[in-house]
């Protein structure tokens, strides 16, 4: 691992260097870092953001869609000038705009079963900030094969929820389907086109998915694996909830942990 810096980035990240826990070595290794950011909507934006100024060495982020004036209320990655161009390239220019030094990678499409193992695969880390459930279980059942952890947020209305997943990691760390064995039936669960939400909930959950990425790569802190943190913003109030992991999961339970 390089852990010469260059003068800028002792500058750009002095902050970063001054931790005890993160230094010259963590700034390296998160140079060397790669993570795929799955949606550049709400919970995509802030932690594409922030990922960015952390220098995270190579970042994609994956979307399908186009920017609306409706999504400039929550989703800050965008300005004005991007409606209607596709929200991927969006916000890697806000990405770049924050720190050129990186390598970001837009990708202006839809993950599915036919890239989702490659995309999974090519990188350190995932972060899932999508608004459907099939996108969510695809991208999580892809994270156990290819034993790469998943930070997974949701955010509805007034309320976010957060959650680290690396079965690969220890018998004590579940998968998403250990929380959340099946989808939901088809409109149990509104959209937050149908619903509503809070345009900070999805900054707050966004930014505490980049924090927990960034401790996942470090090694440092307390994980998220194996515990869904729960956040009421009328209320402002958060509650931990323990997730077990399911011995019998039928995506998990069979894989071989260090």
């Amino acid at each position: 691992m390089d852990l010469s810096f260059s003068e800028a980035e002792i500058a750009r990240y002095s902050r970063h260097i001054l931790l005890r826990e993160v230094g010259g070595t963590g700034q390296a290794k998160l140079r060397a870092a790669s993570a795929l950011i799955v949606g550049a909507g709400g919970l995509g934006s802030p932690a594409a953001l922030y990922l960015a100024a952390a220098g995270i060495g190579r970042i994609s982020i994956i979307d399908h869609d186009t920017l609306e004036l409706s999504n400039l209320q929550r989703q800050i990655a965008h300005s004005m000038a991007s409606i209607g161009q596709g929200k991927a390239a969006s916000a890697a220019g806000a990405m770049r705009g924050i720190n050129p030094e990186i390598d970001v990678t837009p990708i202006a499409g839809r993950i599915g079963a036919d890239n989702v193992a490659d995309l999974v695969g090519g990188h350190d880390i995932v972060l899932d900030g999508t608004d459907n459930f099939a996108t969510r279980f695809l991208v999580a059942d892809a994270c156990v094969r290819a034993r790469v952890t998943l930070v997974s947020a949701a955010v509805l209305r007034f309320e976010g929820q957060i959650s680290t997943f690396k079965p690969h990691a220890g018998p004590d760390c579940p998968c998403y389907r250990c929380l959340y064995p099946e989808p939901p039936p088809e409109g149990m669960v509104p959209s937050c086109s149908e619903a509503g939400v809070l345009g900070p909930v999805t900054g707050v959950m966004g930014c505490l998915q980049a924090s927990e990425a960034i401790k996942e790569i470090l090694g440092i802190g307390v994980s998220l694996a194996g515990r869904l943190l729960l956040w009421d913003a009328l209320d402002m109030r958060f509650r931990m909830i323990g997730v077990p992991r399911e011995p019998g999961c039928a995506v998990c339970g069979g894989q071989a942990t260090p």
